[in-house]
């Protein structure tokens, strides 16, 4: 029995690292963020509930399937070779279960919700299955990722009113712009991968410099977007607060790219912009309920 629970626990460690679990922070705090501004506070235990696992199968059945679709790239790339598939730590068979079992998932939860978020469903489902493919014919993957990311805080809104609105989208955009510019800096490890195995991206096709150009001019548009919602939706100055830490932490980012330090770049990449979401998920709260 210990052995079972060992070996399952064990199971369990290698699919979270496999869909890199701990990145739901770069959607999750912006869906909450929409969920509360499209409830006019906190949403039911019963919409938070279904709304996490909706958010949680959509995005690790995406991961999953990315990391199916580009199992042999990672094989053959130095920086990535590591990965579960390429080592063979996790099975093809099981990873295409466990795709199957969270996009069920989603359904089920989507379903929970409401029927526009189960009739929208399998669109989802098709949209951030279809990114996996887009290194193969267009350097604007970086800006198709950001949009599937940002359906997270566009269906939480959907969730919990039913209803299309602006807001959501600007939420979305806002999302959208920040990922395709966080992953075109993590993008300029793999320029001369790229180029050499025919995978397009902004860093391959634009060259380093222009790269980093391109991600600071969509983090620019981010930061005024934000600016915007602030206007638009009369917020106050805690929200503020948490804008300006996001800026100098963007800046930051920018700062220290070194695109030959791995390590570095995971930082610049990943670690700071999982900071910035969370800042901005608890300045935006403590402005809605205690501000504002």
């Amino acid at each position: 029995m210990v052995n079972v629970f060992k070996n399952t626990a064990l199971k369990l460690k290698l699919f979270s690292d496999l869909v890199m679990f701990s990145h739901t922070l770069f959607s999750l705090p912006f869906a909450i963020i929409s969920m509360v501004w499209a409830a006019g506070g906190w949403p039911s235990g019963h919409l938070m509930l279904w709304g996490l696992i909706a958010l949680i199968g959509a995005r690790n059945g995406a991961n999953a399937f990315n990391r199916l679709v580009d199992r042999t790239f990672d094989g053959q790339n130095p920086r990535t070779a590591h990965r579960h598939l390429p080592q063979r730590m996790v099975a093809e068979k099981e990873v295409i279960l466990f795709i199957i079992i969270n996009y069920a998932l989603f359904i089920v939860a989507s379903g929970m919700l409401n029927l526009l978020c189960l009739l929208l469903s399998p669109i989802a489902i098709v949209l951030i299955s279809s990114y996996s493919y887009t290194k193969r014919f267009t350097f604007l993957s970086h800006l198709y990722l950001g949009f599937v990311i940002a359906s997270a805080p566009i269906g939480a809104w959907f969730a919990v009113t039913g209803n299309i609105a602006f807001t959501p989208f600007v939420i979305g955009t806002v999302v959208m712009l920040w990922i395709a510019g966080f992953d075109i800096i993590y993008g300029t490890q793999d320029i001369e991968f790229d180029r050499r195995h025919g995978l397009w991206s902004i860093p391959s096709f634009f060259g380093l410099e222009n790269a980093l150009r391109i991600s600071k001019g969509l983090h620019f548009i981010m930061v005024t977007l934000l600016l915007f919602l602030y206007v638009w939706r009369d917020l106050g100055w805690m929200y503020l607060v948490g804008i300006g830490v996001a800026t100098l932490l963007l800046m930051t980012e920018h700062k220290i790219i070194k695109p030959s330090n791995r390590r570095m770049m995971k930082v610049a990449s990943y670690n700071l912009n999982q900071v910035i979401s969370i800042v901005i998920l608890l300045c935006t709260l403590v402005d809605y309920f205690y501000v504002s």
